[in-house]
């Protein structure tokens, strides 16, 4: 009895433990901001998710780096997208990006 008390509460914690507002390990859905930028990934299932790394080029760029996943490393060069080495062009002041399932879409924002 007491076995099953402990079982059945392991496994209504799960679902509290292993999402955040960030990550969403049952739905395998991963979120970070980038600058002004949403950045969504799917098909994602981690337990932590590192932050987008920024870095500056020589002149004065802004370089995004956001890799949740060995399958999904998203960066914003400036304004420019690119996604596992495909550039998807450039991205509004306030765009948000998708990765879902290798599928890149651009939320046009105002």
């Amino acid at each position: 009895m007491l076995f099953s008390k402990a079982l059945l509460f392991t496994i209504s914690s799960l679902p509290i433990l292993s999402c955040s507002p960030s990550n969403n390990l049952l739905l395998g859905h991963v979120e970070a901001t980038a600058g002004s930028h949403k950045i969504t990934v799917t098909d994602c299932y981690r337990t932590a998710v590192p932050p987008p790394e920024k870095s500056e080029t020589p002149a004065r760029e802004i370089i995004y780096r956001f890799a949740p996943c060995r399958d999904a490393v998203v960066v914003i060069s400036g304004a420019e997208l690119i996604v596992n080495g495909k550039h998807y062009g450039p991205l509004g002041p306030n765009d948000g990006v998708l990765v879902d399932h290798s599928v890149v879409s651009i939320e046009r924002r105002p």
